[in-house]
């Protein structure tokens, strides 16, 4: 389990229960994906925002987790902002992508975009900040690196 994957289907059951499914392309390059379904609708055939805000936080917070786990960090959620520019619907295909904005000792702030994968459509953008802490807090041991 030394990667934020490894971590991630060991340890991530609530972006199973709601299908994300997670890319990891390096350090602070992630990407999410989703379908709406019939589960995560709030009225007939329109997504609910909370799955947009649940997904952008996921987005936001691996995209954090991935540039300092490595260093035998992990990341928790201090605050984030999230715009809705479009609905969801029924069978749409999500893409998030986020990006570091600023990295510090013990703070990490990232953004994230959330778009409609047929489309190209903005659903969403946010901003987040997020806790550096060492994962001997939630008692793993650091990774093993790699050459």
């Amino acid at each position: 389990m030394d990667t934020v994957k490894g971590l991630y289907d060991k340890f991530n059951n609530v972006d199973k229960g709601l299908d994300f499914e997670l890319t990891v392309h390096g350090p602070g390059d992630i990407e999410y994906r989703t379908t709406i379904a019939e589960k995560h609708l709030s009225s007939p055939g329109v997504g609910h925002g909370a799955i947009t805000a649940a997904m952008m936080d996921a987005v936001l917070g691996t995209t954090a987790l991935t540039a300092v786990y490595d260093d035998g960090n992990l990341v928790s959620t201090v605050e984030f902002k999230v715009n809705y520019f479009k609905p969801t619907f029924l069978g749409d295909k999500l893409i998030g992508k986020g990006e570091i904005e600023f990295q510090g000792k013990s703070l990490i702030c990232t953004s994230a975009k959330i778009f409609k994968e047929e489309t190209g459509e903005l659903v969403s953008k946010a901003l987040g900040t997020f806790n550096i802490y060492p994962m001997e807090k939630r008692g793993l041991k650091k990774p093993v690196k790699t050459i």
